[in-house]
């Protein structure tokens, strides 16, 4: 059995996650592993679980964060989600 790195359950079904950098961690659920490694909204400090939005090197979980943060570069975002093509 292996410990999750970030609550610590010592459990039979824990999971690894080998991250670009070259770290290694163990969770035992994937809300643990969200917790550890999804990065944080620089305007709403939420998850960023999707895709996402980056600007000038900064992440932001939408078009509308990044607006709301930075309204000169945040400005060249569109956010096409949903939107019909070819409008």
């Amino acid at each position: 059995m292996a410990t999750c790195d970030v609550c610590g359950n010592d459990y039979w079904m824990t999971f690894e996650v080998r991250t670009a950098s070259g770290d290694v961690h163990t969770f035992d659920s994937f809300e643990c592993a969200v917790t550890r490694l999804a990065p944080l909204c620089e305007h709403c400090e939420c998850r960023i679980l999707g895709h996402g939005v980056e600007v000038a090197g900064r992440f932001y979980c939408c078009a509308h964060c990044a607006r709301a943060a930075d309204s000169e570069l945040g400005a060249q975002i569109r956010d096409t989600v949903g939107a019909h093509p070819g409008r």
